[in-house]
């Protein structure tokens, strides 16, 4: 019988937090802005988009015309209805990120196009680094503090599986640097990132455990200004719904002209010491 994995978020803690969500998001500012670039430069005019994400406050306005969602784990999507799909800031959340993408590219109509941003690769390293040392010196063992991050590789790969076409996956790099660490944890809080794993520690922190994990901090990390630099990776996944009018690679062998031909230059054969092997 298979087993259900256990979920990684706390819904309901991640829900509260959201609700206490308001104030400088800079983070979704940066990714509202590269999106609206990034849509700029698709030649097309969309007239049924969605828009899934935890803080429709902010991103309802992104879009006028979308369809603005919760990100559920059953999204409230109509199969075929939209042309175009934007998963805003809240897939790094997910208990199930392929069901979320499944769900989405269902959604789209052929050729459709799917937009999604979340944070992840190196996001928070400088933070989770010192809390897990100021943890492990102070209590002898770690506990789940920060949300792990998926790396871009993975993340491109959760496309394919997911089935969409023409899938690619990019980062953008953010460095931001902080008077103190309590400003960091103001900024968390401001765009509801506070600690929402199904796993965190339920119990009062360790004494001592911020303020050795901030002198840590200032020891490890500092700008050239001596101010706290903290890393923030925005994702991008973009990918189509499959249409018969896309382009598709052709079968290996097919090719009805040589590529020196195209290149007007002349075709030479390989010399006898970097030929390939036999393998008969």
């Amino acid at each position: 019988m298979t087993q259900t994995p256990p979920d990684l978020t706390d819904r309901t803690a991640l829900s509260r937090n959201r609700a206490r969500a308001g104030g400088d998001l800079f983070l979704h500012q940066l990714a509202r802005e590269e999106l609206q670039l990034r849509l700029s430069e698709v030649n097309r005019t969309f007239t049924s988009p969605a828009l899934i994400c935890g803080l429709p406050d902010f991103w309802k306005g992104f879009l006028p015309e979308a369809r603005v969602i919760l990100d559920d784990t059953v999204l409230d999507l109509a199969p075929g209805a939209h042309d175009l799909v934007i998963h805003a800031m809240a897939l790094h959340w997910a208990a199930d990120p392929v069901g979320q993408l499944v769900q989405a590219r269902r959604a789209l109509k052929p050729d459709g196009l799917f937009l999604a941003v979340m944070p992840g690769g190196q996001t928070l390293a400088e933070l989770r680094a010192v809390l897990a040392q100021a943890e492990i010196e102070l209590a002898g063992g770690l506990s789940s503090r920060v949300l792990p991050m998926g790396e871009i590789r993975d993340m491109g790969a959760l496309l394919q599986r997911a089935g969409y076409a023409l899938p690619v996956a990019d980062v953008t790099s953010h460095k931001v640097a902080y008077r103190k660490l309590d400003s960091l944890f103001g900024d968390l809080r401001a765009m509801g990132e506070r600690n929402a794993l199904a796993a965190r520690r339920r119990s009062f922190a360790p004494r001592n455990l911020f303020a050795r994990a901030a002198e840590l901090y200032a020891a490890h990390y500092p700008d050239a200004n001596g101010h706290l630099r903290a890393t923030f990776d925005l994702v991008y996944l973009t990918g189509w719904a499959p249409a018969d009018s896309q382009p598709r690679p052709l079968r290996p062998g097919s090719a009805k002209s040589r590529l020196a031909d195209a290149l007007g230059t002349k075709e030479s054969p390989l010399p006898d010491h970097i030929k390939m092997p036999d393998t008969d």
